[in-house]
């Protein structure tokens, strides 16, 4: 009798050790795509080690796309083939995108994280702390008073410049309007050793966008898209108009150099870094690495905020970047793994060294406080400059950026239609003029599929 409780109780033993094991080889997958390809998805994946091997119970899974574009298009792709990840990573300008996707069922694509959370302070004892997203960040992605998604990467246009050049060519102090530019870009190009151009930035939407909001005016009507749904855009605006035309003058006097390609990330940088030209209007998600870059080029680099209009009253710049997005119809339990993904990954420790690692702004105030305390801006000035930029921001609907239908759509018609302005020579206003109705257009027909 006995032999054969022992028996029984081995058997049990053996059938737990035979389970445990089982379970912890098949832990709830939660996939995540990313529009990095870089050290950007390198950074994720191992913050993701590091989640999986504190949640065993988890899996989480990146993967990364060559860009935001991309992503987009493969994500709308993979709801129709019902093959989506949890958790995708879209850029503030497809925020009304995804906000309006449906699947095939006319069921919304993703969940919004406050609907998610249903009031939840903490999943898994990870906090959810909103509170502590700084005010820039807050400001944008706060859609009804909720957040629909969890922001991440957030950066702002600002300018970088070449200290070692500026002062060969006597300019004493960092320009900080567009005539401040055009004065040191006259004294940098009258150099015996001059660079061949003195300033450029990617033909892209986004510092349209920048300039257009720093001059206090919308891209959109319906208080920038926010008291209601945007029906009209405003692309020949005099705010568009006053900084196309300084884009324009700028290309005429030899100054700015075009590359001669949209979008051209890549072209703008390598142009800097290869000291071609003094100034570079960029994004500050790159600034760890710009800073890095030129000094083993051999010159410094500094960073100041975006020049603007001063021919009008400076109103403040925008954010960029974008946030991660939770898909909808989950089952509770890949949803609670995804949501304690999304919160684990932006707490205030993985905040600050995103940011030290990218130039991202961190998101959180807590973040900023915790690099303070690390004495982080003391020894790396350049990677205060964005924060500070945004922070000076003047709280309005231009500031807050615009929440618009087909945004992307719209964003290509912008960069085309300057295009043709720098390489064709067309006329600015007449130009801005088409590109408007043709943006309108776009509105008008995505409004009404999704209005």
């Amino acid at each position: 009798m006995i032999r054969k409780s022992m028996l029984l109780l081995l058997a049990l033993a053996f059938s737990v050790i035979a389970v445990a094991p089982a379970l912890a080889q098949n832990p709830i997958e939660v996939k995540v795509w990313i529009a990095f390809t870089d050290g950007r998805l390198d950074w994720a994946r191992e913050k993701a080690a590091a989640f999986n091997q504190q949640f065993p119970q988890y899996n989480v899974i990146i993967e990364g796309y060559d860009n935001y574009e991309t992503l987009f298009a493969s994500t709308a792709l993979a709801f129709e083939n019902n093959t989506q990840p949890s958790v995708v990573q879209y850029f503030e300008a497809a925020t009304q995108n995804a906000l309006d996707a449906k699947t095939a069922s006319g069921e919304p694509q993703f969940k919004p994280i406050f609907e998610a959370l249903a009031g939840r302070e903490e999943v898994n004892g990870i906090r959810a702390d909103f509170d502590d997203i700084v005010p820039a960040v807050r400001n944008y992605y706060t859609i009804d008073g909720q957040f629909a998604s969890m922001p991440w990467n957030t950066s702002s246009a600002i300018m970088f410049s070449n200290a070692n050049m500026l002062e060969a060519a006597g300019v004493e102090s960092i320009p900080d309007t567009w005539a401040g530019i055009e004065e040191a870009c006259a004294k940098i190009m009258a150099m015996e050793n001059a660079p061949a151009h003195c300033i450029t930035w990617p033909n892209h939407g986004w510092f349209f966008e920048q300039s257009v909001a720093q001059q206090g005016a919308e891209l959109v009507n319906n208080g920038n898209g926010r008291q209601a749904r945007a029906t009209e855009t405003f692309i020949a605006s005099d705010a568009a108009i006053a900084f196309v035309s300084w884009w324009k003058s700028m290309q005429d006097k030899g100054y700015y150099v075009y590359t001669g390609a949209q979008r051209d990330w890549t072209g703008t940088y390598n142009a800097f870094i290869a000291q071609n030209v003094a100034f570079l209007i960029y994004s500050s998600s790159d600034t760890t690495l710009i800073t890095k870059d030129a000094r083993e080029a051999g010159f410094e680099a500094v960073a100041s905020f975006m020049p603007h209009n001063g021919d009008v009253e400076y109103v403040g710049n925008l954010i960029g970047g974008a946030t991660l997005w939770l898909t909808n119809g989950l089952s509770k339990e890949a949803e609670d793994a995804a949501l304690t993904f999304l919160l684990w990954f932006s707490n205030t420790e993985n905040a600050a060294e995103w940011h030290q690692v990218t130039g991202y702004i961190p998101i959180r105030t807590s973040a900023v406080e915790l690099l303070e305390a690390q004495g982080w801006y003391e020894e790396n000035p350049n990677s205060r400059v964005a924060s500070a930029q945004l922070a000076a921001a003047k709280p309005s609907s231009a500031t807050a950026g615009a929440l618009v239908g087909g945004f992307p759509a719209i964003r290509n018609v912008v960069t085309t239609a300057i295009e043709n302005i720098l390489v064709n020579n067309a006329d600015v206003v007449e130009t801005l003029k088409a590109a408007q109705q043709d943006a309108n257009r776009i509105l008008e027909e995505y409004n009404l599929l999704n209005g």
